[in-house]
């Protein structure tokens, strides 16, 4: 959602990301086109916003880049 040319969007217990936030995945996750999948409970790093159905962008050692949903990651405090 974007509002004041601000992206707002929350992962799925409704705390807002932003740029540069940490996250951890909630459920285990096939990655599409590769062998490996994402474990629950997994860090990412350093996630970045997009506009659209895929929210998140990041960057994960030995995939590169992903984007992904918000509603299966959570917010590292």
């Amino acid at each position: 959602m974007r509002c004041n040319d601000e992206l707002k969007i929350y992962d799925c217990l409704g705390n807002r990301l932003y740029n540069g936030d940490d996250v951890l995945v909630t459920k285990g996750l096939k990655i599409k086109g590769t062998q490996k999948k994402l474990k629950k409970g997994e860090k990412l790093k350093n996630i970045k916003l997009n506009e659209g159905i895929f929210s998140i962008r990041c960057h994960i050692e030995g995939i590169g880049v992903i984007e992904m949903k918000a509603e299966s990651l959570r917010k590292l405090r």
